[in-house]
């Protein structure tokens, strides 16, 4: 909103206006106003929701101090999508199709937590809102966010071009000439199903491989694969986040390293200086999205002054949903969702360690009339809270582990 104010300003000489031009002064005052509402004004919000006694019902599993959370107030979420989403309204260019989609991706899994959440607490039903309804909307997402991805004409990516390309290549020095030993570059801004893969030294993989036996319909082959692809990620990232939220400051922790890094990755890929330098795809108008990650941040850390041990709020499937579901959308916008398998990790091994006790658990039970377990109980923090380490250590340890992860994503930029 006042970038789109001062940027009419500007044409009057208004003082300090072509700051907002700025995506890095944007961002700071992003995260600034992020962690002021999330701490201030969260504050405000635990104490309606401990009137309220919207407090977390909890199931007795032997873990230790597990009953003394009993009664903490949750659904915190709702603090977490007001610290993003204020701050994103105010400072980020509200006509780019990466914002939107964001606020949507954003909105959309917060309202599907928030339901779920208010079945727990209102309607007193344990479980909450069924399974299959949270994956038709986490589904639902993954089409509208792919969907979207394919069909708007400023998603688009930039790439370089032989000069005998006539009616192709970009007529100003802003849109993409580069002098590069004394020869001269141009680019072209395309649609494609490029992404980013890992470890190889041309790191880019496009979808339309997949497509290549269908010859002119490679393409259209290709997107289908994308949106089936951005689906799955965006449920499995999403659910992910879900399990990781079962000690105080995890799943909050977690994503401030996650969201820290795909701004980095963000503003390099934005940035068409970086991009070159580093030789990385460059991706026109995507340095917006560093104004969001920077309000995510801020709310995810400010969020942690009373979710840290011992929590004084928990966020609820209002926060984790949305968390897991901004990460995964996040990551597909800047085509890097094929690093989300490192990048996550602690979401992945936290999905994994559900499913292998599940399908161990039932394989045993067919065949021997007993269901036997892989670890002590999952998901896997809660396997070493079995072991009986300290809460505090376990958050502490997962921490750690998720920003060696990070690092290594991050260096996966040079390291092919």
């Amino acid at each position: 909103m006042f970038y789109h104010i001062f940027d009419y300003l500007e044409q009057f000489d208004f003082p300090g206006a072509g700051m907002f031009q700025y995506i890095t002064f944007r961002s700071a005052c992003a995260v600034i106003l992020s962690l002021l509402i999330a701490t201030v004004v969260g504050k405000r919000i635990i104490r309606i929701l401990q009137k309220q006694q919207v407090g977390e019902e909890i199931r007795d599993l032997g873990l230790e101090g597990q009953m003394q959370k009993k009664g903490t107030p949750t659904m915190g979420g709702v603090i977490i999508l007001l610290a993003i989403l204020v701050p994103v309204v105010l400072f980020a260019r509200l006509d780019n199709v990466y914002i939107q989609l964001m606020i949507v991706s954003t909105i959309w899994l917060g309202l599907i937590g928030f339901l779920d959440d208010y079945i727990k607490v209102f309607r007193k039903h344990k479980e909450g809102l069924k399974g299959r309804f949270k994956v038709i909307g986490q589904v639902g997402l993954g089409l509208i966010v792919g969907v979207t991805l394919y069909v708007s004409d400023d998603v688009l990516i930039r790439e370089r071009v032989s000069i005998s390309e006539v009616g192709v290549v970009t007529s100003t020095v802003d849109e993409g000439f580069v002098s590069e030993n004394s020869q001269t570059v141009l680019t072209k801004d395309i649609k494609s199903t490029k992404t980013t893969i890992p470890f190889f030294k041309n790191n880019e993989f496009d979808y339309a491989w997949f497509g290549a036996l269908f010859g002119d319909y490679a393409e259209e082959i290709g997107w289908i694969v994308f949106i089936i692809i951005t689906i799955v990620i965006v449920t499995a990232v999403s659910n992910g986040a879900n399990l990781t939220d079962g000690l105080d400051g995890l799943a909050t922790g977690t994503s401030a390293i996650v969201g820290a890094t795909l701004g980095i990755l963000a503003y390099v890929s934005g940035n068409m200086v970086y991009a070159d330098y580093l030789n990385i795809m460059y991706i026109p108008h995507s340095g917006e999205l560093v104004v969001f990650i920077a309000a995510f941040i801020g709310a995810t850390i400010g969020f942690l002054w009373y979710n840290s041990f011992p929590a004084q709020v928990f966020m609820g499937d209002t926060g984790s949903l949305s968390l897991g579901g901004i990460i995964a959308v996040f990551a597909i916008m800047i085509h890097k969702e094929l690093l989300i398998p490192i990048l996550c990790g602690i979401f992945l091994v936290e999905n994994l360690s559900v499913m292998m006790q599940v399908s161990y658990f039932k394989y045993t039970k067919k065949k021997f009339g007993e269901g036997r377990r892989i670890f002590l109980m999952s998901p896997l923090h809660h396997h070493f809270q079995k072991k009986g380490i300290p809460e505090p250590k376990i958050v502490t340890r997962f921490w750690i582990v998720g920003i060696a992860l990070a690092v290594i994503t991050i260096v996966t930029l040079k390291i092919r």
